[in-house]
């Protein structure tokens, strides 16, 4: 869910503004799980804009705290989250690790690399939300190696049924700044999109893996 309205409506139109998220209903993206779709999201760009990624920071920041307590750890998750993550920690003045999709075929073979005690109370820092399967391994990896995995905080979701589910089932509790229904609601108000776009949205929202132009 939401941290609220009205950090929600702010965050999306700073990644409007950016082109961190595109809408193109008309001429539709391809991800790299075959899907089409009329919106790609790449909130990377928002490590270019020091305005931008210090409001990400601290509203972060200030939402984690008000969540969850403050944590003994934050942990990012790579690649897409490491340097917000990163960030967050900062100005938290707390230990920061990420995480692996996997662990390394070499080395000591990490898949949490930093320094993390059994015990200690972590917040996950994410990027972007799709299906959570990715995630949700970090989220794992994590547990495995003996932390206390309070929840997690993500810049943007989709909001899939499948991601609520898949959080659901592994009882995580998952904060974003912004989701896809504000988003939707801030184009339209601010333009970006017409009524008929809007429509288009929705309706791939509805069904993003069958969903054709």
């Amino acid at each position: 869910m939401i941290f609220n309205k009205d950090t929600a409506e702010k965050t999306a139109e700073l990644l409007l503004q950016i082109n961190a998220i595109k809408l193109n209903p008309k001429n539709p993206f391809t991800w790299a799980s075959g899907w089409n779709s009329p919106i790609y999201c790449d909130n990377r760009l928002i490590l270019s804009f020091p305005p931008i990624r210090n409001f990400v920071r601290e509203e972060f920041s200030k939402h984690i705290e008000k969540e969850f307590g403050k944590p003994d750890v934050i942990a990012g998750v790579a690649t897409g989250a490491i340097g917000i993550g990163m960030l967050v920690a900062e100005y938290m003045g707390l230990p920061f690790v990420y995480v692996r999709p996997e662990p390394k075929k070499h080395g000591r073979q990490n898949q949490v690399e930093g320094f993390l005690q059994k015990g200690q109370n972590v917040v996950v820092v994410e990027d972007l939300i799709s299906t959570g399967n990715s995630s949700l391994i970090a989220v794992e990896a994590l547990k495995e190696a003996g932390a206390h995995v309070k929840g997690m905080v993500a810049i943007f979701t989709y909001g899939f049924d499948v991601a609520v589910q898949n959080f659901k089932n592994a009882n995580v509790d998952l904060h974003t700044l912004a989701d896809y229904n504000h988003l939707l609601e801030l184009a339209v108000a601010k333009k970006y999109i017409d009524e008929k776009e809007l429509k288009t949205l929705q309706e791939w929202r509805e069904s993003p893996s069958t969903w054709k132009v």
